[in-house]
């Protein structure tokens, strides 16, 4: 079964992400499609079914290629059980509750499917492929819509005995900030997110970068703040977990020249040498490959062959 494929989804708010990947975790087709409005788990189920029917139907046109899909895996924005079944919650997607996503594609396809956070699948896919290759324990935080985290600790993903662990971006940063759709106040998230940075500046966190990359004064000022803040959340999860590497991914690390410097140097004011040595902070290095890169590999553990 060396030549045996598996599709890996990345279900986001407006966009759902999907590529057909080889056991090597070469990606042999990619297809997004947008999230239905309202994004009802039914709505997002037949979305990922159709998607997944466009895939299957271009790998057997080619017909030189003998290969077949044999299993799904898919990113929720949101914990999923510890058994990969059930996604929980998705926090920023109404009415994603208890929803047995991966039961409903199993029935639909036909293929053995598991679900995970999307976060993590961005962890497992870095760790796969991209830069958390050269370590066996780090931290991964993706900054865009929402902020996630993933932990790999010993080479392995931790999510805990209810599977909902590595939760980053709902940790408090400020008890008195502004209100988390968690119900958190203050979180990593309200802080650091895309919308937080609207809400902060009424720009786009593009804009801001192109302003930096042209010297502009108060985006540089606003960046150095931004990493402060990063740093500031990042420091207790240093004290707990003292990883080789905090790994930031998502679309603000587009900006991370700007302010992983100011990260760096919240961190080593506030931990202790003996918890910060050696300690690298990095840009992942997958993109938005990420997430579909960590679904496939879930999707190939899930039938043994990784």
């Amino acid at each position: 079964m060396a030549d045996s494929q598996v599709i890996g989804i990345d279900l986001g708010g407006t966009a759902i992400k999907l590529g057909r990947v080889a056991r090597d975790g070469t990606c042999l087709q990619s297809l997004t499609v947008a999230t239905p409005q309202p994004p009802t788990p039914e709505a997002v189920m037949l979305a990922m079914v159709d998607a997944i029917s466009i895939l299957e139907r271009s790998a057997n046109a080619q017909v030189d290629n003998q290969s077949h899909t044999i299993a799904i895996g898919v990113g929720t924005p949101g914990p999923a059980d510890a058994a990969g079944r059930i996604a929980k919650v998705a926090i920023n997607l109404p009415g994603w509750y208890d929803v047995p996503l991966a039961d409903w594609l199993e029935a639909k396809t036909g293929k053995p499917t598991i679900i995970a956070n999307d976060a993590n699948c961005a962890g497992l896919g870095e760790a796969w492929l991209g830069v958390g290759r050269r370590f066996q324990n780090f931290i991964l935080l993706t900054l865009g819509t929402g902020v996630g985290g993933a932990i790999i600790l010993d080479g392995k993903l931790f999510i805990g005995h209810l599977g909902a662990a590595g939760e980053l971006g709902l940790i408090t940063l400020n008890p008195d900030g502004p209100m988390c759709n968690s119900g958190n106040q203050g979180s990593l998230e309200q802080h650091l997110s895309v919308s937080a940075i609207r809400r902060c500046t009424g720009k786009e966190p593009a804009e801001l970068c192109a302003l930096a990359k042209a010297g502009e004064t108060k985006a540089l000022t606003f960046w150095q703040e931004y990493g402060r803040c990063l740093g500031i959340g990042l420091t207790s999860l240093i004290y707990v977990l003292t990883p080789e590497a905090v790994v930031i991914g998502g679309g603000m690390s587009a900006s991370a020249e700007f302010f992983i410097p100011s990260v760096k140097a919240e961190i080593e004011r506030r931990v202790q040498l003996t918890s910060r040595l050696g300690l690298q902070i990095l840009p992942a290095k997958l993109g938005n490959f990420a997430g579909i890169a960590g679904a496939a590999k879930l999707a190939f553990s899930k039938v043994g062959l990784i």
